[in-house]
């Protein structure tokens, strides 16, 4: 009995195999393209959002997280960087807390896709206090004034200004400056407008204003001199 079933399973085995191979195809062939999946894994940005209003993102997370996306086939090559994104949610952030996990509830993807794997998993990323300080605007008066001139009196307006930022970037020194004021033509007191330079990039105005009006009193102190007289033609 198993010797004529023996002859029966290897007789023209090669068809026998041939014919399974076929029959496999075929039945992939016949499976929905809806219950057929592919994986594939896309680099896409690291978007923070809703950082708390008296709080400064002063160390920044990854820029970037790799995805490992997992969908039918029908829609796998639709999906890429331009409809997938990935956003970190600090509305309840903490000074204290410096990692924070990221989960598939992160990333926006396709209808009838899944996130299979977020690397990484997990970033780092420091909040500060955001500090208000009402700082001096110091002139940045440059040149030399003519022979016989010199420069009574100097007025800034305002002469401070409110800036803000992280608390830790504040220096006791700091002063807003202006953008350079030249006093090597002036002979007569004179008001310009300058531009606001903040002492360091990571503060900012808290104000409106962006620029300061400063007034430059003249004095003569010595002898001026005069201009040749022009020679006459002819």
């Amino acid at each position: 009995m198993m010797k004529t079933l023996r002859n029966l399973l290897l007789r023209n085995w090669e068809l026998k195999l041939l014919s399974l191979i076929i029959a496999f195809f075929v039945w992939l062939s016949l499976i929905p393209e809806e219950k057929t999946f592919s994986e594939k894994t896309l680099t896409i940005p690291l978007e923070t959002h809703n950082i708390p209003a008296d709080m400064e993102l002063v160390e920044k997370p990854d820029p970037i997280v790799d995805v490992t996306i997992r969908a039918p086939n029908r829609i796998i090559d639709e999906i890429s960087a331009v409809n997938v994104s990935a956003k970190l949610n600090l509305s309840r952030a903490s000074i204290y807390q410096r990692e924070y996990p990221l989960n598939e509830t992160m990333i926006s993807i396709p209808t009838g896709a899944e996130v299979v794997r977020i690397s990484p998993a997990v970033v780092r990323l420091k909040l500060e206090r955001t500090r208000q300080v009402s700082l001096d605007i110091a002139p940045n008066i440059i040149g030399q004034a003519k022979e016989g001139y010199g420069i009574a009196k100097i007025e800034v307006i305002p002469p401070r200004v409110l800036v803000k930022g992280p608390e830790s970037k504040f220096g006791e020194k700091d002063k807003v400056s202006t953008s350079p004021v030249d006093i090597s033509e002036l002979t007569s007191s004179t008001e310009v407008e300058a531009d606001l330079i903040l002492p360091k990039p990571e503060l900012r105005l808290a104000t409106a204003r962006a620029k300061a009006r400063i007034r430059i009193f003249m004095e003569v102190i010595g002898p001026v001199e005069k201009p040749a007289p022009e020679k006459k033609k002819g």
